[in-house]
């Protein structure tokens, strides 16, 4: 049975003045296209088709509000990294969340979802340096653990935590094999209780300086 029985769409925003009202918490999901954030967030809510999934990378091209009850939402954010879209649009998207990241008072937290055969890129670390600067809480999903053998998967895990230190929580997922599901769904919610330590101030590895972030 899911967690938010009550959970539904809101809204999809392709300018600011859409968002839903700046109140409450909500917690953002943010990937690379095909890092399996769709499916990442239908198992952690238990809904089927809840987030769209396909096998296209960048289907995710709005911000899409999600109501989980109790003032709490989920915020499905656009899979960034996909060349197959104009340099326009790619411009009007890292806009729209520069937007959001700076204003947006009820984000108590981000799920980054990475594939884990890839490993953190150029793309991930801007997120991370966006949440840094705002002290919002981070959560990585190492997802598509499944698809490497227990030994190469830990010794990732290990990797990505030596590179974020005390900057973000980091774990393996696979919405496949349910590999990492109870601390997944407890970080959510732990996450939307504004519960979870706050990015740290410390420098990044990241490429700060490349700001032209290619979303898609």
């Amino acid at each position: 049975m899911s967690q938010y029985p009550d959970a539904r769409f809101l809204v999809s925003a392709f300018r600011p003045e859409q968002f839903v009202p700046d109140t409450g918490t909500e917690v953002a999901f943010a990937g690379r296209s095909n890092a399996g954030k769709s499916s990442a967030i239908n198992r952690i809510v238990n809904r089927r088709g809840f987030a769209r999934t396909s096998k296209q990378p960048g289907r995710t091209q709005l911000i899409n509000f999600f109501d989980l009850g109790d003032g709490r939402r989920l915020v499905d954010l656009p899979g960034y990294g996909y060349a197959r879209v104009s340099r326009a649009l790619r411009e009007h998207w890292r806009g729209l969340l520069v937007e959001y990241f700076e204003h947006r008072q009820s984000l108590s937290g981000l799920m980054l979802v990475v594939d884990i055969r890839r490993q953190l890129g150029d793309f991930d670390w801007q997120m991370l340096d966006w949440c840094r600067d705002i002290g919002c809480p981070v959560h990585v999903l190492l997802t598509k653990a499944d698809k490497l053998k227990r030994e190469a998967a830990n010794r990732t895990l290990q990797q990505v935590r030596k590179e974020l230190g005390e900057q973000a929580e980091v774990q393996l997922f696979s919405a496949v094999k349910d590999l990492g599901l109870d601390s997944a769904r407890s970080s959510l919610a732990a996450l939307l209780a504004g519960k979870q330590k706050k990015a740290s101030g410390a420098e990044y590895r990241g490429a700060t300086e490349a700001k032209s972030t290619g979303l898609g």
